[in-house]
């Protein structure tokens, strides 16, 4: 889950979410902002809409005292100058009315209270001039006039107090909408600040990934430009070039070293197919067109051999791939590689050329196992049944010393004829060709037993053996290596000492196989040969598979020096391994190990 979140973190997706949550932030924090001053400047023109009505509502209230004052004026003192308010207050008061019908047209209770009030003031004006005309008339002391009197002044209080009602609630109005501005002042800044701060920290977040981005893009370009250099390298090493063709816009692209391979300095002519077609040679240039012409049509280039012809008249073998690449627009790119294998091409005629004289040889080697199994035997019989005759006929006649030379004459017969088969023998061993068949292991053992049934029976050998498993190998070769290797046990017995041989099986993984470090199978058959003989040295635990090796002299124990040898061959032929453990006038252990086919 962690390593999801930081993978999440560092990743572009991730930038880019910041940073649109930044820009969301600044715009909501501009529109907040607009949002507030013109909610304030709303605030403003309420506020002076209010002060605006206020006024109207004085204004409104001191042309009613002024008239009424003017009208006790001019009954008191009779003075005309005192009817000049009331000569134009009429007008004016129904200017005033009715621009405060406009400013509350939206306050259905003031526009109630400007009704009631336009009533009365019209009722006040009748009385006031009732009033006037009765005391020009000298009737200020009638009943009509002081009952006039008496209601334009009543009249004129209850205009008075709606005056003052109105007040009081443009007052309310004015103190909710001073109350609004004010919040409005104080949340405002406070709102954008925090805002501000988120925006700033998120700005902060975006820059600091942007830089850790950028740190890191640097660090992927300096190896990007390593990794170029590198291929560079490469392409020059192991001489072969890369192109890219794009379909769409039937272009190519070389890089330097193709044109390295061509002969000519990097870049040093347009890269297109007419200008790479003149280098190609002669005989080839068919073909390949054929090739280019199956590439547009398939858009995929499969392996083509060529040749070309450098400027310097050398020819060059060539060895061309492409593979087709789409892009996230769909557009097809074809990217391939070129390579030079002359060297290659010059090698396998030289491994030809190998070939055709280790063939030469082989049947030479074969022509000496003829000789060897039938023209030097042959000579080797003649000497025999002449000694053997000799032996017979002119013993008796001849000295000490001719006899004694006839005894070595048949010593060294004996062992030529030894040698001769033995080296038949790893011959044949040799070959690692033959078949491998689903085997009885115990039968191929049991099989050499019999063959070995005279030496056995003469040493009083006891073998014993554990039961071994069907296993896939050469017949003959695996009967061979089991007469070897009791054979060799035999050979060097210790004397006057019953020789024992004890033969086990297990399986054994690879990696416990000692002196083994790598290897394809993972579990080996493990036959082991045991012997209670006269041993050896362990410095020699390798030396005694090497061909006419032996550790012991001629006069002391027979043998060629040729039977370990054939058994690491026939074990070799099977992938496996033999080990020798050596201990002196102790006995010797032969460990074979076959793999699981």
């Amino acid at each position: 889950m962690v390593h999801k979140v930081k993978s999440l973190y560092n990743s572009e997706r991730f930038l880019k979410i910041i940073f649109g949550a930044s820009l969301f932030v600044v715009l909501c924090m501009g529109g907040l902002a607009y949002k507030y001053i013109k909610d304030l400047s709303e605030s403003f023109t309420l506020v002076q809409h209010t002060y605006e009505v206020h006024i109207e509502i004085e204004e409104l209230l001191s042309l009613l005292k002024d008239a009424e004052s003017g009208k006790r004026g001019y009954i008191i003192s009779k003075d005309s100058t005192f009817l000049a308010p009331l000569l134009t207050v009429r007008p004016e008061i129904d200017a005033r009315l009715i621009r405060l019908k406009k400013l509350t047209k939206d306050n259905p209770k003031q526009l109630k209270n400007i009704g009631e009030l336009e009533v009365k003031i019209e009722k006040s004006l009748n009385i006031f001039d009732k009033t006037l005309l009765l005391a020009e008339t000298n009737h200020i002391d009638s009943p009509e006039f002081i009952s006039s009197f008496k209601e334009g002044r009543r009249i004129m209080n209850s205009a008075r107090f709606q005056v003052y009602e109105m007040i009081a609630h443009e007052n309310e109005l004015l103190s909710l909408r001073k109350e609004k501005s004010t919040e409005s002042l104080s949340d405002a800044p406070l709102l954008v600040y925090y805002v501000l701060i988120l925006s700033l920290a998120l700005l902060l977040l975006t820059y600091a990934q942007i830089s850790k981005n950028l740190k890191v893009l640097k660090v992927k370009n300096e190896q990007l430009e390593t990794f170029k250099e590198s291929s560079t390298q490469s392409e020059i090493v192991s001489k072969h070039g890369n192109w890219v063709w794009h379909i769409k816009d039937d272009t190519f692209e070389y890089s330097d070293n193709l044109y390295r391979l061509l002969g000519v300095a990097p870049q040093s002519f347009a890269p297109t197919l007419e200008n790479f077609l003149s280098y190609v040679h002669p005989e080839d240039i068919d073909k390949l067109k054929e090739q280019v012409e199956r590439m547009m049509n398939e858009e995929d280039l499969p392996f083509i051999y060529y040749r070309i012809i450098q400027k310097n008249g050398n020819v060059r073998h060539f060895k061309a791939y492409g593979k087709v690449l789409v892009d996230s627009e769909g557009d097809k790119r074809l990217l391939g590689t070129t390579a030079d294998i002359t060297d290659e091409i010059e090698n396998y005629r030289l491994l030809e050329e190998q070939n055709l004289e280790l063939e030469r040889n082989n049947k030479e080697l074969a022509s000496f196992n003829y000789v060897a199994s039938h023209d030097l035997q042959e000579p080797l019989r003649k000497i025999q049944t002449f000694l053997s005759r000799l032996e017979d006929k002119e013993l008796a006649s001849l000295s000490s010393n001719g006899k004694l030379y006839i005894e070595r004459i048949k010593t060294s017969a004996s062992r030529m004829r030894s040698l001769i088969d033995d080296l038949l023998q790893y011959s044949r061993s040799n070959k690692s060709d033959q078949v491998l068949e689903e085997s009885d292991m115990n039968v191929l053992l049991e099989t050499a037993k019999q063959d070995l049934a005279e030496i056995i029976q003469e040493k009083k050998a006891k073998i014993s053996s554990e039961p071994i498993p069907v296993m896939q190998v050469i017949p003959f070769q695996i009967k061979q290596l089991f007469m070897n290797l009791i054979s060799n046990s035999l050979k060097y017995s210790r004397e006057d000492i019953r020789p024992l041989i004890t033969i086990t099986y297990k399986k054994s993984k690879a990696n416990k196989i000692p002196k083994l470090k790598s290897s394809k199978y993972k579990y080996y058959h493990t036959i082991t040969f045991e012997d209670n003989g006269i041993g050896f040295d362990q410095e020699y635990s390798e030396k005694i598979f090497v061909l006419f090796n032996r550790l012991h002299s001629k006069s002391e124990y027979s043998g060629t020096g040729i039977g370990l040898s054939i058994c690491k061959k026939i074990v070799d032929n099977h992938n496996g391994y033999i080990i020798a453990e050596g201990n002196q006038d102790k006995g010797a252990t032969f460990t074979v190990y076959l793999p699981f086919k």
